[in-house]
């Protein structure tokens, strides 16, 4: 195989186009809906810190080669590990991490359309007013009443997923790079506007507070191994949209350099989002480690109370939307790539294909907060053991796969080659791929299997 190959699908024009795509791939409902409330959960700044650490040692070693994979191969993933197995005289089989990370984005995207349309209603009825004045019994039986209607779940599922496909038909150059030029400065613009609202608030200064002060006594052994996950899967990888974006990623952009901008682009978000929330939650008395509600069930009550909150509503639940639909178009990627090299349909078509399986799927998490609410699978419903499966096992799985295909199999000149660095930095990536970040996810899985 040659250096000089490219993939059929194009290529990102600049540096900055990838970074803007891989970052909005990694930046989605992870970072502004779960980072804030696990950080709620687990004390606070001094969580932060080794989080932030987690994304250094784990991370980012991690991204940087599965997007040397990626380059390197050129094509889905499925057939990118079939070519780099045999020029590292791997075993073949090598070929079914590739399809375990487009099986897992299609499944997290299965859901992760509903979730997204729950924050596209939730623009609107904070648009109108419904949070105005609502106390935590209402607020709590509006969303009770919204999740439990099938039928509007299917609207804002389906309104959703068609927006996805739309953007993902019309290829690398119009339909990805466009729309993250938009979507990715929109989601700072919005951030910024709010962050600038939190300033102003009664509890900005204990909503900081909170969140970078070191307080080690409050961090057990557990949050250390939640900080470690929620640094992996934050960053999105594991789930074959990072390789597929790196097979279109021109030969003179270095992987490391864009690596690191990814990942500090994608924690700085999640910051800000704790900078917003953190400020509001502690102003209107409320509980910061209220759990996954916070978002839902606890942030419109704070919307309904202060000045202009339906404006802020309305900001902050587009942020969501918008780092939803970017993380959206990098889950059905590599799907609709394998579908356009081996099956040589349009990509419009394997868009309609691929998305129409990922809607259909999307209706066991519709059903599962209601008229299937009582069908459990180990004790949980048909969402829990989605979000289960893919975030416990496959991405676990996917990212371990990754770091020991790249640092124990495939040929030191090969990789060196491909990232180009000087020699002392890529004997630490080297020891960071080879050791430290399997260790770390091996460890992680061992956690959320219940084993640690």
């Amino acid at each position: 195989m040659t250096n000089t190959k490219k993939s059929i699908h194009g290529e990102w024009s600049s540096r900055s186009a990838f970074i803007l795509a891989a970052t909005g791939s990694a930046v989605g409902l992870g970072n502004i809906w779960k980072f804030p409330y696990i950080t709620g959960e687990n004390g606070g700044g001094a969580f932060v810190i080794v989080y932030l650490l987690c994304v250094a040692l784990i991370g980012i070693p991690i991204m940087i080669a599965e997007t040397m994979l990626g380059r390197r191969g050129r094509e889905n993933p499925v057939h990118t590990m079939q070519v780099l197995s045999a020029e590292a005289d791997a075993d073949k089989r090598w070929h079914y991490l590739g399809w375990l990370g487009m099986a897992a984005g299609l499944l997290i995207l299965s859901y992760y359309s509903v979730i997204a349309g729950w924050a596209s209603a939730y623009v609107f009825k904070a648009f109108s007013g419904s949070f105005f004045g609502a106390d935590v019994t209402a607020v709590e039986q509006l969303f009770s009443d919204f999740v439990g209607n099938p039928m509007q779940l299917i609207f804002w599922h389906t309104l959703f997923m068609v927006a996805t496909m739309l953007i993902v038909a019309r290829g690398v150059g119009d339909g990805l790079e466009k729309s993250v030029r938009i979507l990715m400065p929109g989601l700072f613009i919005l951030l910024a506007l709010l962050v600038m609202y939190a300033m102003t608030t009664s509890g900005y200064f204990q909503g900081i507070h909170f969140l970078f002060s070191l307080d080690f006594n409050k961090l057990t052994g557990n949050a250390i191994l939640i900080a470690m996950g929620q640094a992996f899967f934050s960053l999105g990888l594991g789930m074959g949209c990072v390789m597929v974006y790196g097979a279109y990623l021109p030969k003179n952009i270095s992987i490391a350099k864009a690596s690191i901008v990814i990942a500090a682009v994608d924690s700085l978000v999640a910051l800000l989002a704790g900078i917003i929330i953190f400020p509001i939650v502690f102003t209107y008395g409320l509980n910061p480690g209220s759990g996954p509600g916070l978002i839902f069930e606890t942030l419109p009550i704070a919307f309904g109370s202060m000045t202009g909150g339906w404006l802020f509503g309305v900001l902050f639940f587009v942020i969501l939307v918008f780092a939803a639909l970017s993380s959206a178009i990098a889950l059905i990627e590599p799907t609709v790539c394998w579908l356009v090299e081996s099956k040589g349909i349009t990509r419009g078509l394997a868009c309609l294909q691929s998305g129409v399986v990922t809607w259909l799927l999307g209706f066991c998490t519709i059903f599962s907060f209601n008229i299937w609410s009582d069908v459990k699978i180990f004790d949980h419903t048909l969402f829990e053991a989605l979000d289960y499966l893919t975030a416990n096992v496959m991405l676990p799985v996917g990212g371990f796969a990754i770091a020991v295909f790249a640092g124990w199999m495939m040929k030191q000149q090969h990789s060196a080659q491909e990232l180009d660095i000087p020699s002392q930095h890529y004997q630490i990536w080297l020891f960071l791929i080879k050791y430290m970040a399997p260790a770390a996810v091996f460890l992680v899985f061992l956690h959320v299997m219940g084993v640690l």
